[in-house]
């Protein structure tokens, strides 16, 4: 038995490539369970400002494909608390990216009081779907 029971990432998984796959068989790793949010184009839209190269439902698909993920769910706004509310899971993992910053930590305060760890895991370097897309356009 792994020691959390059902953990939460989320992504846009635009361009799938190896950082993606590293990302969820690392969080695999640490819970029986694993929910994907995956963000859809309108909320990619919202706070990316550009449209995904791959649409939602066929980006959802290729996530619902890989063997570590359990559950995938639309990720309609970057509310995670509001996730947990009906998800209910009790890890989350994101990218240390964002540790530190004012979201994540006022998210930290929020999670803590029901429960909730979150782990950062740091990015694969030198790969990035930006990345790939520079290397199309060459």
């Amino acid at each position: 038995m792994k020691p959390h029971k059902i953990g939460y990432t989320t992504g846009v998984f635009d361009l799938f490539h190896v950082g993606h796959l590293n990302i969820l068989r690392k969080a695999k790793e640490q819970c029986d369970y694993l929910i994907v949010g995956v963000s859809t184009d309108e909320l990619v839209m919202e706070y990316k400002n550009k449209q995904p190269v791959i649409a939602f439902n066929d980006r959802k698909s290729i996530v619902e494909g890989i063997k570590y993920v359990d559950e995938v769910v639309p990720q309609t706004n970057r509310d995670k608390f509001s996730a947990w509310e009906t998800l209910k899971f009790n890890l989350m993992f994101v990218g240390d990216d964002w540790k530190g910053s004012p979201l994540f930590n006022e998210m930290e305060e929020k999670f803590k009081k029901v429960g909730v760890d979150i782990v950062y895991f740091p990015y694969t370097k030198g790969v990035s779907s930006s990345l790939v897309k520079q290397k199309i356009k060459l």
